[in-house]
């Protein structure tokens, strides 16, 4: 006879943090800080950088937050997620949501009082997309849920770059393109590896609804598509010739492991594509970094 997990009543931190996905929101404040920093803008007071990092922060943080709150069931099939606080019963969905809208809140006044309106209006943006387009909605709905849901998880460049400037601009969406191009075949990658984990829950991901087959030749064709995207920044004069040199080099190596992936049944090559591209990503905005400061300090 199967019991249900015993509720903690009183969570301790390391639940609220876990139920921040800290390691993903890294990874999107890595690039909001990008954004930050190649953003053209007279330097600022520190405690307004610091406000706007701490309301992306939270902003992001809150989304996850939500996205465990409804993914509950789900996760509970996953092996990937079964340790997740809301599945183990270590906290009640309404701490969760609580913390969730606590998160929220703090975001919003603390990005419209000390950063700027539409910042916080952006960043409210991601959160509903994310929080309530994708998880609720999309990802249920369509195999292409990642495609069109992928959207709010490009937007920390662009939310970094409105943060320090008040305005949008091409190059900062420029920015949100390359991801939006990447989530795709990183998120396939990982797809493939738990397809019978996604069937199991009822999620149309690509690898279930279409095979895994064509799954691997849309993470192909998304690289090479990818490849092309990453050159713009170049060719529109955002970057130089560091970042023209570290964007062919981690195209080569991405498109090399998607390659393998396509054309073999090599066992963890879809786990070591899905692990590469997040190296791909990081090494891709470091080398925006690097050419940015070289350029700054040629000037």
């Amino acid at each position: 006879m199967s019991t249900l997990p015993v509720v903690n009543a009183t969570p301790m931190w390391r639940e609220y943090w876990a139920l921040t996905k800290p390691r993903v929101v890294a990874m999107l404040m890595v690039t909001a800080l990008v954004g930050m920093v190649l953003a053209p803008h007279e330097r600022l007071p520190v405690w307004q950088y610091m406000a706007a990092i701490v309301g992306l922060w939270a902003g992001m943080a809150s989304a996850a937050v939500i996205n465990q709150w409804v993914d509950q069931q789900i996760d509970a099939v996953m092996t990937r997620t079964q340790h997740r606080p809301l599945v183990q019963g270590q906290m009640q969905g309404s701490a969760a949501l609580a913390w969730a809208g606590f998160l929220a809140i703090v975001s919003m006044v603390v990005l419209t009082l000390w950063v700027n309106p539409l910042t916080a209006w952006l960043t409210a943006l991601g959160m509903v997309g994310y929080a309530g387009i994708y998880t609720r909605y999309l990802k249920r709905a369509t195999p292409q849920n990642i495609v069109i849901g992928g959207l709010s998880g490009a937007l920390p460049p662009l939310l970094g770059w409105t943060a320090v400037t008040g305005e949008m601009s091409p190059h900062a969406w420029l920015l949100v393109l390359i991801i939006f191009v990447w989530t795709p075949p990183h998120f396939w990658a990982l797809a493939i590896h738990r397809r019978d984990e996604y069937a199991k829950a009822g999620i149309p991901m690509l690898p279930v609804t279409h095979g895994i087959e064509l799954t691997k030749q849309l993470v192909w064709y998304y690289t090479v598509l990818l490849g092309l995207v990453t050159l713009l920044p170049y060719l529109v004069g955002m970057s130089g010739i560091i970042y023209l040199v570290g964007a062919c080099l981690f195209a080569f190596l991405f498109a090399r492991e998607a390659w393998i992936l396509k054309t073999t049944d090599k066992p963890g090559q879809a786990m070591k594509t899905f692990g590469f591209s997040l190296v791909y990503l990081l090494g891709l905005f470091a080398a925006l970094l690097l050419d940015h400061v070289w350029l700054n300090w040629m000037a």
